[in-house]
């Protein structure tokens, strides 16, 4: 063998594991996203399940709050927000503006629900009524696994962006295109306080 046949077969023999480096980093990347992107998925049916029960929890208040329908309606429309924001987010997980947008409605929406549940601590029936204790009871046990799944959610995006960042990854994810996913954070107290409502 002369040396220009030598000096091909090292430069096909490292094109070779560069080729096979590039494929690995970008599997893990793919992996990684597929990772967040299934997290989040958790999320949305917990999520799901918490939009479910508010209008139940609403319709048993009503009979109880007659006087208290800029409170119910404030929840209801909070409601919507957050369903419709948790949409665009399922959509695409990854999505800055989307999480940002979720993160909001969600705390709007809890700000909404706590306001109900201080005024509804003025009617002693309703916070007897059994349907109430137990919408109460399941919504509380919805709210702890939309915590768990948040922090699964915020573990697996950091996982990614940290992966996308570190060098030589952050050649391959530039290269292809996978961008930064954002946190599901509430990060302000005040966010989560919606707008106040004045009582008709």
């Amino acid at each position: 063998m002369n040396t220009p046949q030598i000096i091909l077969i090292v430069l096909a023999v490292l094109a070779l594991f560069a080729a096979i480096f590039v494929v690995g980093l970008y599997n893990k990347l793919v992996g990684l996203r597929n990772r967040f992107k299934n997290a989040y998925a958790q999320i949305d049916v917990q999520l799901k399940r918490r939009y479910d029960l508010i209008p139940n929890l609403v319709e048993t208040a009503k009979g109880y709050l007659k006087h208290e329908r800029g409170t119910l309606e404030a929840v209801t429309e909070a409601r919507n927000m957050a369903s419709s924001a948790n949409t665009s987010a399922a959509a695409n997980p990854g999505d800055p503006g989307a999480m940002k947008k979720l993160a909001g409605a969600e705390g709007a929406l809890s700000g909404a629900l706590g306001r109900l549940m201080a005024v509804s601590e003025a009617y002693p029936d309703l916070k007897a009524n059994t349907t109430m204790q137990s919408l109460m009871e399941e919504l509380t046990s919805t709210e702890n696994k939309v915590s768990f799944s948040r922090q699964a959610y915020n573990d697996a995006v950091m996982t990614y962006n940290t992966q996308r960042e570190v060098f030589p990854s952050s050649l391959v994810a530039n290269t292809f295109h996978f961008t930064a996913a954002e946190l599901f954070a509430i990060e302000k107290p005040e966010e989560r306080e919606a707008t106040k409502v004045s009582f008709t």
